[in-house]
């Protein structure tokens, strides 16, 4: 059974920061590559930051980079999303997602997590 859990969502002021973590089970973690998406309300879900199985490559969306980075710790099963700089904006609930390919998009997703709910104040 595929599970991957995500953690550390919550209510940040702006400026502020969070850590996500998804942990990923009943996969071979190092064949998939993973990403984090978010949905707002009333808006679609949209892709946040991706990163191949390797690590090697991380892409993000233009809306948050150089506030957040994506990284993978292969050895305990783990994607990580570290956002800096929070903004009302960035309000959404965040999923984690897996896909047994290189590159991961958002039509092309094998697996979902829950969810954490981001929420940023002003």
């Amino acid at each position: 059974q595929v599970q991957l859990v995500e953690s550390g969502g919550g209510l940040v002021q702006a400026g502020g920061s969070l850590r996500l973590s998804c942990a990923a089970s009943g996969l071979t973690f190092n064949n998939y590559a993973m990403g984090w998406f978010r949905q707002a309300p009333g808006k679609e879900r949209e892709s946040v930051a991706t990163i191949s199985w390797s690590g090697g490559t991380t892409k993000y969306a233009d809306s948050i980079k150089g506030r957040f980075t994506i990284s993978r710790d292969n050895a305990k099963n783990t994607v990580y999303l570290q956002m800096n700089s929070l903004k009302p904006e960035d309000t959404a609930v965040y999923y984690c997602a897996a896909r047994r390919s290189l590159v991961i998009f958002a039509a092309q997703v094998d697996y979902w997590g829950q969810g954490t709910q981001v929420t940023v104040s002003s």
